[in-house]
């Protein structure tokens, strides 16, 4: 389901709609994890979200959900799959996750919310707490759009996702010459209304 102009839509509508997991169940607690017991067992995330382990393709998208709710990233900026007795390292190219959809709940403009569904299943409604950011490559000037969804783990927005979300763009409040939307009470910058 996705709000348009002519529809609004509540963020709990939204919610029941697009939510993979109604029963709420609450991920592990890995940041309070501190195993000692380290490894590298050659696993990696692709600049796609694909996840692999020495040098094959894990397809079995349930044992990659599980492994999404056990990954961290530290502040050194490592990336772990952690449990209390143990922790893999997790070597990642760009980001963990991919935003594939964006829906919007509310009269589009400051009083809407984005909701992001990721290639994991994660439902993230950007906000204060998992802002929108936007960084530049400065040689080609590609914009390359994050998400935070949890601790210190992003999502990357896949193209269309961004087009969409570039398509709901307004000029800044405090700005004229920059587009960004808002989500959550939040106006997040996306660029230069001239491009």
């Amino acid at each position: 389901m996705k709000s348009n102009e002519n529809t609004a839509i509540s963020l709990n509508d939204l919610l029941k709609v697009i939510a993979p997991d109604p029963s709420g169940r609450k991920l592990p607690p890995v940041e309070q994890w501190s195993p000692e017991r380290s490894a590298d067992i050659d696993m990696e995330i692709r600049a796609d979200g694909s996840w692999w382990h020495e040098g094959g393709r894990i397809n079995r998208q349930k044992l990659v959900k599980l492994f999404s709710t056990i990954l961290r990233r530290d502040e050194d900026g490592s990336f772990w799959l952690v449990t209390p007795y143990e922790k893999v390292v997790v070597h990642v190219e760009d980001a963990p996750f991919i935003a594939t959809r964006v829906d919007r709940a509310g009269k589009a403009g400051e009083d809407q919310t984005l909701a992001f569904v990721t290639n994991v299943g994660d439902v993230v409604i950007a906000g204060a707490d998992n802002p929108l950011r936007i960084e530049t490559d400065p040689e080609t000037l590609e914009p390359s759009p994050y998400l935070l969804v949890r601790g210190r783990l992003e999502a990357k927005l896949a193209r269309p996702v961004f087009y969409e979300l570039a398509g709901m763009a307004v000029t800044s409040p405090e700005d004229e010459g920059r587009l960004g939307v808002w989500s959550d009470g939040m106006f997040f910058d996306i660029g230069p209304a001239g491009d």
